[in-house]
């Protein structure tokens, strides 16, 4: 969040911030989540250097700009977290660190490893099913078809549940370089992919919220299997 003089606290100031659900999905014994300020260069590379992983959290649409278009129409995105995002993802990627994508994060990996995104997929894929209302949230649910022997079905295989949530407006529309889908929806957008030039899951993402499981009033696929997985890597 950005000053604004609007707002009745720390108005002229920058926040950053984690949400509950996110800290206590995160969170078990030896594991210890910590949210990443907006640093200068200098001190955030130092800052960097002591995390054992990264995962990158759902929140604002990314800018259109930052893959190479124009707004199509009211969603401009948050170019200025975009930009911080990347620069730690860079860091992540090219300092062998593990990564986990969630929702935004997942569409922030697309982006860096050259893909692009539908701003609205309502507005350009009108055809497609409903992935995000206002009002239910990480109540709105559809299944995924995991992709037969790949890392999700192997996580998930003695699971006859696939149900996850959808609380995302904006989608993966060309895929990035080197990446491998792990997941779809029914009607085809991708849900889940890996980065195939390391180490099998080791810089992953996942469109869902796993982090929201817990809420749910209907029972989803199991959020552990992939956190632990991605802990795997860190320890």
């Amino acid at each position: 969040m950005y000053p604004d003089s609007e707002r009745a606290y720390f108005s002229a100031k920058h926040l950053c911030y984690l949400e509950r659900d996110m800290a206590r999905y995160l969170h078990r014994p030896n594991v210890l989540p910590i949210l990443i300020p907006h640093l200068e260069q200098e001190e955030l590379a130092n800052f960097l250097a002591q995390m054992d992983g990264f995962v990158f959290q759902g929140g604002s649409d990314l800018a259109p700009e930052t893959y190479g278009e124009k707004p199509i129409g009211r969603w401009l995105g948050d170019p200025l977290r975009d930009e911080y995002e990347l620069d730690i993802l860079d860091y992540a990627i090219k300092n062998h660190k593990p990564v986990f994508g969630i929702c935004r994060g997942f569409q922030v990996m697309n982006v860096y490893f050259g893909g692009n995104l539908y701003q609205d997929i309502a507005t350009q894929q009108p055809e497609l099913d409903q992935h995000r209302d206002a009002v239910l949230y990480d109540q709105l649910n559809h299944p995924v078809l995991l992709e037969e022997e790949k890392l999700l079905a192997r996580l998930h295989q003695d699971e006859s549940n696939r149900m996850v949530n959808t609380v995302h407006h904006q989608a993966v529309k060309d895929l990035g370089r080197n990446l491998e889908v792990l997941a779809t929806s029914p009607d085809g957008l991708v849900e889940a992919f890996l980065w195939n030039q390391t180490e099998e899951g080791k810089v992953f993402g996942v469109q869902w919220h796993p982090e929201f499981f817990a809420n749910s009033q209907i029972p989803l696929m199991d959020a552990e299997k992939v956190y632990t997985h991605f802990l795997g890597f860190c320890r």
